[in-house]
């Protein structure tokens, strides 16, 4: 089944509208989990920051905790840690997108938000953070951060991000721009 769901391209938001695989009762029990956070005015603003693609940052981090959400259900682990690390992984501070000035390799966004969204999680949602949840976020961006996620349940939200992630992009389009950008002759 795991297998079916990577499959298809935009298979999240198929599934999830079509009531396939998810029941009623677990859109009730996701949105039980991720409701306080989505009606904190902090969280709401990543509407506005753009992320891969056309998608915002707000769309990519529920598309990335539905997805955590059903695997970590469908094989019996902390659902509800997956979830809420799903929706706060990418929960940095200010739109990287709208970064101008140069910056050295190990200080770029995809170096440093991870441990930028775990200390702005742990500040506007303290009551919803454990140690699993800090390791989800801390961790989502392995390889880039050279610590391997701990949990379980860290790697199916640092699977389901990149999965996510590929799916907003066109990858038959950027990756020839990254292989003949300026300096990788």
């Amino acid at each position: 089944m795991l297998f079916y769901l990577l499959e298809n391209h935009n298979m999240v938001n198929l599934f999830w509208k079509r009531g396939e695989i998810v029941t009623i009762n677990d859109k009730i029990e996701y949105y039980s989990i991720i409701n306080e956070i989505l009606k904190n005015d902090e969280f709401q603003k990543r509407k506005q920051f753009m992320h891969h693609g056309k998608t915002s940052v707000y769309e990519h981090s529920i598309a990335v905790s539905k997805l955590s959400y059903v695997i970590a259900k469908k094989l019996k682990k902390d659902y509800r840690s997956a979830a809420i690390g799903g929706l706060l992984h990418d929960f940095y501070l200010n739109p990287w997108k709208e970064i101008t000035e140069k910056q050295k390799l190990l200080k770029k966004h995809g170096f440093t938000h991870a441990l930028e969204a775990k200390e702005n999680a742990i500040k506007y949602f303290p009551n919803l953070m454990n140690k699993k949840i800090c390791n989800i976020i801390e961790r989502h961006m392995f390889p880039l951060n050279k610590v391997p996620p701990k949990y379980i349940e860290s790697w199916i939200v640092t699977l389901s991000d990149k999965y996510v992630a590929m799916s907003e992009i066109n990858v038959s389009t950027c990756i020839p721009d990254l292989l003949y950008s300026e300096g990788n002759d």
